[in-house]
């Protein structure tokens, strides 16, 4: 099996998500859809649920540990009030570029016009959700039990706790050095298991795919292909710009280099659609491949997986135009004003939301106008093919937050550019 290891990760994982769309389509034409689909969700898809289930089993350790052991690697705590204020800064600017080009894209397309709704059935009760306070959501970042936080997966929470201890790990001084060596251990060793379970990916995706594409269905897809298609050259539009106008403009590094240190997370990200799960491979691949320090990788990336939804904001800026299109809203300047600044402020929190796309979208297309029973429509046309587009969006996410990693990084002194400028081998 040594020829195996030989092999690059990524290239495993694109093996893997290639047989799994093969398996998915050969298993559908020839045990029909529904019959395929209960196969391999008995038999292939436990491969991928394994993979998502070890993946998340570290997202929680990893955060905790890696962001406490960045803070103390800062060595002065006012270094991370810099480091935050540029942080969401850029984060919520390349969140609004995205939803501008999202809205441009779905402008000159226009994926919406002559779609048909007959035998779409519409998702029940799809404007039942009502948002959250502001205020809430902000208290809700101070875990009231720090154990309970981590318990139950709360990042925010458990980035503001770190956050916290490092800092007072780093003001204690020589007393708290073991404490803090304590923390250095933990993460090198987190991250130790990370690139373990990272050896599964391959089969992980496997199975992933083979179910999703079996699940789908080539007619479902076909159904909104330009909605699809719009999303797809949309994203690609965005990480190109505007994450290589930042890589290669504003940090003046190769841009090519940036895109393949990043090719293990954005495999990963595209096949299991979760940034969060992704999130202990973009930290590794920021360290190894990009020279990022300890210090920036290990808070900048774990709060850009909770706060950063570039591809959130551009997706729900294309689906208010699909539903203005399809079903003929009028849209005046104001709207898509109030579109692009809703949908990046909403996108925001996107990650801490229960059936966040169900929220998300309904918050959005409020802002002119869309009745419920139009909202259930559109949900119920879009459902069956999500997937598709979210694996995009989560790719695009972790690119993004890689992106903004690296700038922080730059501008404060810690960024090994003789590691980040280092030929890649694909």
């Amino acid at each position: 099996m040594s020829w195996w290891f030989k092999i690059k990760l990524w290239q495993r994982v694109l093996v893997g998500l290639v047989l799994g769309i093969v398996v998915g389509l050969v298993l559908s034409s020839v045990m029909g859809q529904e019959a395929a689909a209960s196969w391999i969700d008995s038999y292939l898809r436990p491969l991928g649920s394994m993979f998502i289930r070890l993946i998340r089993m570290l997202i929680v350790p990893l955060i905790f540990t890696t962001l406490v052991a960045g803070v103390m690697a800062m060595g002065d705590p006012k270094k991370l009030g810099s480091l935050g204020v540029k942080t969401l800064l850029l984060y919520f600017g390349t969140t609004l570029v995205a939803n501008i080009i999202g809205l441009s894209v779905g402008t000159v397309l226009k994926p919406g016009e002559g779609v048909s709704f007959a035998g779409v059935e519409p998702a029940p009760d799809a404007a039942a959700s009502e948002p959250e306070p502001i205020i809430d959501r902000l208290l809700a970042v101070i875990p009231e039990n720090p154990v309970a936080a981590l318990a139950d997966g709360d990042v925010l929470a458990i980035i503001f706790f770190s956050l916290f201890l490092g800092v007072a790990i780093l003001a204690t001084g020589k007393a708290g050095r073991p404490v803090g060596d304590l923390f250095n251990s933990a993460s090198e060793v987190v991250l130790k298991i990370t690139h373990w379970v990272m050896e599964l990916a391959p089969f992980g995706v496997f199975g992933l795919v083979a179910y999703t594409t079996a699940s789908q269905g080539v007619e479902t897809l076909m159904a909104i292909l330009g909605l699809v298609v719009a999303v797809y050259i949309g994203l690609f539009i965005h990480a190109l710009v505007t994450y290589g106008f930042l890589v290669r403009v504003v940090l003046n590094l190769p841009l090519i280099r940036f895109f393949r240190g990043l090719t293990d997370p954005i495999a990963v990200a595209y096949s299991t659609a979760s940034s969060s799960a992704t999130l202990p491979v973009t930290i590794a691949a920021a360290s190894d491949n990009l020279g990022l320090k300890k210090s920036v990788a290990g808070s900048v990336l774990p709060l850009g997986a909770t706060i950063n939804m570039d591809g959130t904001a551009l997706y729900l800026g294309i689906l208010a135009l699909f539903t203005a299109q399809a079903f003929g809203y009028d849209l005046t300047l104001t709207h898509y004003f109030l579109i692009a600044v809703t949908a990046a402020a909403a996108s925001i929190g996107a990650a801490g939301i229960p059936s966040a796309s169900l929220f998300l979208l309904a918050t959005v297309l409020n802002t002119f106008g869309v009745s419920a029973e139009h909202l259930a429509l559109i949900l119920g046309l879009i459902y069956p093919v999500d997937r598709i587009m979210d694996m995009a969006r989560t790719a695009v996410n972790v690119t993004g937050d890689a992106a903004v990693a690296t700038a922080v990084a730059k501008w404060e002194g810690e960024l090994d550019e003789e590691t980040f400028k280092k030929p890649a081998v694909l």
